[in-house]
């Protein structure tokens, strides 16, 4: 059974805890609310503020294991206060394996702070779960994808708008790239894992898949240098860094231009128009 009183008491102490710039907004100049605002942690969270401000108020239905996870995240819980969250709401918690989905706080906090950078947070398939603004802005917001076309990999293979973003000259290397890595991670996590269906839909709907993969190729890893084609701004060539948190199989990639470059004009360009059509 939900916990109301526990719940709301854990999501008060949880808000008032973390400041704005914890998560990345702005303190502004006339605040008085000694941590976060209901509305604030509401749209972290995705959700309506009147939902938010029921729960901590004990009031409303029961919040789904869905509205949970992005509580969750909204809130930068770690794991161990995530599954208190779900003990409180009347849910088993989610699985804590290295798959599963919730990003730590960490990670978060350093993404929080890339407002002027295009980033994202991956898993280990490449679904995007997190992005920055600029990150939206350079390749669409693809963490609002749903079921298998949030990887990569598959949309690269079944879409053909996914390479619109990338250089005609990548595309063989990063199908060979993409078969790869499928590869490895469906060894690594065994022939009922989520990598394995996903090979097992590619090799049943597309015949550039079946044959790379056939190649049995391993070991490919990316190249550091990205060559993005953007409708707005056009060709861009970006340096990428990850940043691996190994407790979650999650990374958190930043592309950044080489100063004074063609490139480094061009995003600076990017993060004034965003997702507007110059057209």
């Amino acid at each position: 059974m939900i916990d109301r009183a526990g719940l709301a008491l854990f999501l008060r102490n949880r808000r008032e805890a973390l400041q704005p710039e914890d998560v990345g907004l702005p303190r502004g100049a006339r605040r008085r609310t000694s941590g976060l605002r209901r509305e604030e942690v509401a749209a972290l969270s995705h959700m309506s503020a009147d939902y938010y401000a029921r729960l901590e108020r004990e009031r409303g239905p029961q919040p789904s294991e869905q509205m949970l996870a992005s509580i969750a995240q909204g809130l930068h819980l770690t794991r161990a206060e995530r599954d208190h969250l779900f003990h409180l709401a009347g849910h088993t918690p989610a699985d804590r394996g290295v798959t599963g989905e919730h990003i730590s706080p960490g990670l978060l906090r350093v993404l929080d702070r890339l407002d002027d950078t295009p980033a994202e947070i991956v898993t280990e398939l490449g679904e995007t779960l997190r992005q920055s603004a600029l990150g939206v802005a350079l390749t669409g917001n693809t963490a609002a994808l749903e079921g298998s076309a949030r990887c990569i990999g598959y949309r690269w293979f079944t879409d053909p708008a996914a390479r619109g973003f990338y250089a005609p000259e990548e595309h063989e290397f990063l199908s060979r790239l993409f078969a790869s890595g499928l590869r490895e991670i469906m060894a690594l996590r065994g022939p009922g894992s989520h990598a394995a269906e996903l090979s097992e839909q590619l090799l049943d709907r597309s015949e550039e898949f079946r044959q790379v993969w056939a190649k049995h190729e391993v070991g490919l890893r990316p190249r550091q240098v990205k060559q993005f084609v953007h409708p707005e701004v056009g060709a861009l060539e970006l340096n990428c860094q990850r940043l691996i948190d190994p407790d979650c199989a999650h990374s958190l990639l930043v592309y950044t231009a080489e100063p004074g470059s063609e490139s480094y004009e061009k995003l600076r360009l990017l993060a004034v128009i965003g997702t507007q059509s110059l057209r």
